[in-house]
């Protein structure tokens, strides 16, 4: 994924921008926070003069940002470093340099294998060292031998980005919490992103006042749990998710607010409270159960049971009665049985998902599941997985159509893929396509949402605003809907 660009350097009266001495070309793998962290590491190069490319063949620095939680992460890292060589060959012979750099939770993980198997991969970097890249590039280019950086610093590598970031656009993404103290049985995350670490609650607030003064409409805070959030305030006090929530809102010009990924254990009462009072949170949750069976989840350490959950939906339910969830599933865990996944089945129809994730359970090196007995045959996680997103399907399905015929507010986030067509965000995550002038792009609007299709609805624009605009105003009605 090639981040967005940077703008060339100030020059004197009278003389035309020098062009970009180099091209960086970043791909990115996995959740919105390595997205974030893509974002971070173009900003850190910029200083440099790299700027972006698509094009492999003209990028002077290719980093490759991984994850490790999907199935045969390493595999594919591995493969596409198997590509670059050849690439990196290729330039080399037109006397050209390239700097491979390998980036993320695979890097952390598997540092030592990626440097054996792949030695013309120039750095290898953590998630929480990209803040040194400059002087790690600095070091590959004077030809010191493969630089790694796979440590956890004692320094907060927030405090040593550059405040001065490339725009995110409408919907930005903001880094709050980083970590992970809950040890489940299938993940990787507290060994590749270490133990629980949130950012100081003004830190956030003035990068987000950043973000908002760059176009930013809706912000959404990242965490790998992000609802144990516990970070300084101004006051001095710690702050809570909940807190630091209500502060955001009080930005002028935020209009909207949501966080990822959240653990059932770390929603606490005036999260769940927030929900009901703050009304730039959107009322959409992501909320991972990963089972319904109480075996199971004491298998895997998710240190919570299905009560707790069904307790967490209603009282979210009470409170923000528009609610909607969505939520991770993991079938064929070790020791998963037909009864344990009828549990999974049965919390599932129960509580009725907006949208949700589900995965084959798949083993991941130095992980406690990794050597359980009583592994699942590949055969029966397969089928459970099937029938579990048949059922999912069907529920997104329903309540994608459960919302034709409302009028709602939508952020527009750019152009859709036929002419004449935008592209917004539903109060519900929900893709929305409708007919209306491209200026619309970065402000709100009024729909009717009229048809529901598999993945996106299609509306009518009953009234809008510009990015810079502060009032809703009725438009002409739009003759022909968008199509999806």
């Amino acid at each position: 994924m090639a981040m967005p660009g940077t703008e060339p350097a100030p020059t004197q009266a009278g003389q035309a921008p020098a062009a970009p001495r180099k091209k960086l070309l970043i791909r990115t793998w996995g959740c919105q926070m390595n997205v974030y962290d893509s974002a971070r590491m173009a900003d850190v190069l910029a200083p440099l003069g790299y700027a972006p490319t698509e094009a492999v063949e003209e990028a002077d620095m290719v980093v490759l940002n991984t994850c490790h939680i999907r199935e045969r992460a390493s595999e594919k890292v591995f493969s596409d470093l198997g590509r670059l060589r050849d690439t990196k060959r290729e330039r080399a012979a037109g006397g050209k340099e390239t700097i491979i750099a390998v980036a993320g939770c695979v890097a952390q993980a598997e540092g030592a294998e990626i440097t054996a198997r792949a030695p013309w991969v120039d750095i290898v970097l953590g998630p929480q060292t990209y803040h040194r890249l400059p002087e790690m590039v600095a070091r590959a280019s004077r030809a010191a031998g493969q630089v790694i950086e796979t440590d956890f610093p004692a320094e907060d590598k927030f405090d040593h980005l550059p405040e001065a970031a490339t725009p995110q656009g409408p919907v930005a993404f903001l880094t709050v919490q980083e970590g992970c103290d809950k040890f489940c049985s299938f993940c990787v995350v507290p060994y590749t992103r270490g133990a629980e670490f949130s950012r100081p609650a003004g830190a956030i607030l003035a990068e987000a006042r950043r973000l908002v003064a760059q176009g930013s409409r809706e912000i959404a805070l990242l965490g790998q749990n992000v609802n144990a959030y516990h970070g300084e305030g101004p006051d001095g006090r710690t702050w809570t998710l909940g807190r630091l929530l209500r502060a955001l809102a009080e930005i002028p010009g935020l209009v909207r607010l949501r966080y990822a990924t959240s653990h059932p254990r770390d929603m606490d009462d005036d999260l769940i409270a927030a929900h009901g009072e703050v009304p730039a949170l959107m009322p959409f949750l992501h909320l991972p159960v990963q089972s319904g069976s109480d075996r199971i989840l004491r298998a895997m350490n998710r240190g919570h049971d299905a009560a707790l959950f069904r307790g967490i939906v209603e009282r979210l339910r009470r409170a923000r009665p528009d609610i909607a969830l969505s939520s991770d599933f993991i079938v064929g865990h070790p020791g998963e049985s037909e009864r344990d996944f009828a549990d999974t089945m049965a919390l599932v129809r129960e509580t009725g998902f907006a949208l949700a994730y589900s995965f084959k359970y798949s083993a991941r090196p130095g992980t406690p599941a990794a050597n359980m007995h009583g592994q699942v045959p590949e055969a029966e996680k397969d089928a459970r997985l099937q029938a579990l997103q048949a059922l999912l399907r069907e529920q997104q399905q329903d309540f994608n159509a459960g919302c034709v015929g409302r009028e709602v507010e939508v952020l527009v986030t750019g152009a859709g893929r036929h002419p004449g067509q935008l592209a917004a965000r539903s109060p519900w995550l929900q893709p929305v396509h409708f007919s209306a002038p491209a200026g619309l792009i970065g402000g709100m609007a009024r729909v009717r949402l009229d048809a529901a299709h598999p993945n996106s609805l299609s509306a009518t624009l009953l009234a809008a605003t510009s990015p810079v605009a502060g009032l809703l105003d009725p438009v002409q009605p739009v003759s022909e809907h968008a199509t999806a």
